[in-house]
């Protein structure tokens, strides 16, 4: 039986939806295009909840990004998820409807089990990389079908395959996009550790490629856990040694009706904080980029990237999870781990960012190591001047992409799991 969402319920009758995440790419990319087609299927039937998990890559502005989400109705934060992991406690004592389901997007699998467990609820799984715990759980929503091969036989009915749910942005924009624009876009990242290196590596490259073509201009969206103040901290010599250290282009905010970043030579970086900032993208001929989950959302689009990662500064990054990541953010001995482990893995001659990832191969280029401004400004630049090569990646893109629709499909199998908890459908 369909549901029809505009249909009178008795609150009585409702159910909940709790969501477990953990990171700004999941809150990003995942959550926002589920709640949305959550919202779209079963109208004012659920209660959306999101309690976000502990994660060595959270930012702190999680919950913020999430307030903007009109379809969530309730959310709690990392510090206080083992309170209710273990004691069933939240911070402002939720109630809980009678049935419910318990969505996994984003921490450890497990949590899913033990949480659907303690709120006698179905539980339903995104598995991005693989199915865990799949004689335990309910059911699962995986990203292609060789996860679903990988599961035993017994447990494999439980394996819906749906696709990426990074892909589900707004594809249909992409004929938008605006190959011979003098206009490239720079994503500098979205946590500390990125931005204190991304900053001012791309406002160099900036500098680098307005050197060469004056009449290039240059945007930075800003990540919805990043504000204009963290970004100026990042960008200003001043508060950040590592700009004088290596040699690189700093810059100061000015705040305008359209902020911008300007270098001492006059440079101007606009800003925008809208979100996602699809509109202004498509305006960009190319972007530059760090590597993550905006590396998926800019293939979605069909928007030419390069993929940076300057090493310069090895040792700042330390997300790793697990004993990696303790022992690298230890006191003194962690920079050592962190060089030592960052070294390694770095010369694993891997792919970096998720379109290459897709096709196996180099389609858009990846610039990993102690690479210089002047060079990648120079590849850029090459580029810019032959539009046909930004075409033929921007075709490579679009072949590999693959189908949006994850998130829709994904509601449905959370309609399906309500049927099989509750008598309203």
């Amino acid at each position: 039986m369909s549901i029809n969402p505009q249909e009178s319920i008795d609150l009585n009758e409702r159910v909940d939806l709790l969501i477990l995440t953990n990171g700004p790419g999941e809150v990003s990319t995942w959550v926002r295009p589920v709640v949305r087609e959550l919202r779209s299927l079963l109208g004012k039937m659920v209660r959306i909840s999101v309690m976000l998990s502990p994660c060595p890559h959270a930012s702190g502005l999680e919950k913020k990004v999430l307030l903007g989400y009109s379809e969530v109705d309730r959310i709690q934060t990392s510090e206080y998820f083992f309170d209710f992991l273990l004691w069933g406690k939240t911070a402002e004592n939720w109630d809980w409807y009678k049935q419910g389901v318990v969505i996994f997007l984003g921490g450890d699998q497990l949590y899913t089990l033990l949480i659907s467990k303690r709120l006698g609820y179905r539980n339903l799984t995104y598995g991005e990389c693989e199915a865990r715990w799949t004689d335990f759980l309910d059911c699962f929503a995986v990203r292609n079908s060789s996860i679903r091969e990988r599961v035993s036989s017994k447990q494999r009915h439980k394996i819906n395959t749906v696709g990426d749910l990074m892909l589900d942005v707004e594809t249909q924009d992409s004929c938008l996009y605006k190959a011979n624009s003098k206009r490239v876009g720079l994503m500098v990242g979205s946590k500390g550790h990125k931005l204190s290196i991304g900053v001012p590596f791309s406002i160099a490259i900036a500098q680098a490629l307005h050197n060469l073509e004056p009449q290039t201009e240059f945007m930075i969206p800003l990540a919805p856990t990043v504000d204009l103040n963290m970004l100026a901290l990042y960008a200003n010599s001043q508060t950040n040694p590592l700009i004088e250290r290596i040699g690189w282009v700093g810059a100061n905010l000015v705040p305008a009706d359209t902020p911008y970043l300007e270098t001492a030579d006059g440079l101007k970086i606009e800003l925008y904080d809208e979100f996602p900032a699809h509109s202004k993208l498509l305006d960009c001929s190319l972007v530059i980029t760090t590597v993550g989950a905006n590396t998926a959302e800019l293939a979605a689009l069909g928007i030419p990237m390069w993929v940076i990662l300057p090493t310069q500064q090895i040792d700042i990054m330390r997300t790793w999870e697990g004993i990696p990541g303790i022992l690298s953010r230890l006191p003194i001995l962690g920079t050592f781990f962190a060089s030592a482990m960052n070294s390694w893995f770095l010369k694993q001659n891997r792919l970096y960012s998720w379109p290459n990832i897709w096709a196996k191969e180099e389609i858009v280029p990846e610039k990993i190591g102690t690479v210089e401004p002047e060079g990648i400004a120079q590849e850029i630049f090459h580029y810019m001047q032959n539009p046909v090569k930004l075409e033929q990646m921007r075709a490579k893109l679009e072949k590999i992409r693959g189908d949006s629709g994850a998130a829709a499909k994904l509601a449905e199998l959370v309609r399906q799991q309500i049927g099989k908890c509750t008598s309203l459908l």
